[in-house]
């Protein structure tokens, strides 16, 4: 694993957890739940558009082996993937990027307040837990240590060796 690039932010190579030729997997600074992972071609681009054919490929093709491993790894029942391509769509880092969450039956009280709450507009909706238990999405959400991180790249690099992908 190798530093990276996320628009004009660095990407420390200890919360990198997947990569190829093109693209890379990491974790979110800020996830909107737990697992919540980012893919993104190494190359700087901001739009979907904008991306080679070899490109498109490779990156798909990573989104998909890191959904079948944080799947099970969170067990969760789905997953959301979303491109928000460019700033109109709500992206708020200019280079594409593909969030790859692990859903849970219940997890938002209407399931369409994700996509909100990755957009990070939304304040006012409350996602059930499993248990049934309503939170208040952005006391849960908080920024994330470097190390905290880390350990979750490390733990996800795991996962990923263990899959036979």
């Amino acid at each position: 694993m190798q530093d990276r690039q996320f628009g004009p932010y660095p990407v420390d190579k200890s919360q990198t957890f997947a990569e190829t030729k093109l693209s890379f997997a990491f974790v979110n600074l800020k996830p909107v739940v737990p697992g919540h992972v980012l893919v993104s071609p190494d190359r700087v681009v901001q739009s979907f558009e904008d991306l080679q054919p070899a490109e498109v490929a490779d990156l798909w093709l990573l989104v998909q082996k890191v959904g079948k491993v944080i799947k099970p790894h969170f067990k969760a029942a789905a997953l959301t993937f979303a491109v928000q391509d460019g700033p109109a769509a709500g992206q708020s880092v200019p280079h594409l990027h593909v969030h790859v969450l692990p859903r849970k039956e219940g997890d938002f009280a209407n399931n369409d307040e994700v996509y909100d709450a990755i957009d990070d507009k939304a304040n006012a909706y409350r996602p059930k837990e499993a248990s049934g238990q309503k939170l208040d999405m952005e006391a849960e959400r908080r920024l994330r240590s470097p190390e905290e991180m880390s350990a979750e790249a490390a733990e996800l690099r795991k996962a990923m060796s263990a899959f036979d992908l």
